[in-house]
């Protein structure tokens, strides 16, 4: 804790939606991520069952503006001087954020989560939020 920062992960793994509602989640990566390590923003394109040559041209705009939206929420990172990436995948969500963070090592994943509602606290468990959070193999932080 030389500069106050907890020192602990050394890869962080950020799912993000390309979202407002991100920019917390990858503030906390950041604070949790030490100096020398990497935080990677990741971004799921969700995939349709209509064969690739069909919707190529759909999916390659999809990646382009996900691309540019990671980009600039990675500000925060930038002005961490924190090692950072932007990866785009393709296929279900949930399963591809876990599969990525067990695949590549992952250390942390922190993704944004919705607010419980207390009179229905059920509603949300279909969420992408609780299934990474049940499934992953590494400790998950949710931000509301």
């Amino acid at each position: 804790m030389s500069d106050g920062r907890p020192e602990i992960f050394d890869k962080v793994l950020v799912p993000v939606d390309l979202t407002p509602k991100n920019r917390a989640a990858i503030e906390i990566a950041a604070d949790l991520c030490k100096p020398s390590g990497k935080v990677t923003l990741l971004h799921v394109i969700e995939t349709l069952d209509i064969p690739w040559e069909e919707v190529e041209e759909f999916y390659m705009g999809l990646e382009g503006r996900a691309r540019q939206g990671m980009d600039a929420m990675a500000e925060p990172l930038r002005e961490a001087r924190l090692a950072h990436d932007q990866v785009v995948v393709y296929g279900r969500r949930a399963e591809e954020v876990v599969r990525y963070a067990g695949d590549e090592g992952y250390g942390l994943i922190v993704l944004s989560s919705h607010r419980l509602d207390p009179e229905n606290p059920g509603a949300g468990w279909a969420t992408l939020s609780y299934k990474v959070a049940i499934l992953a193999q590494c400790p998950v932080l949710l931000v509301k």
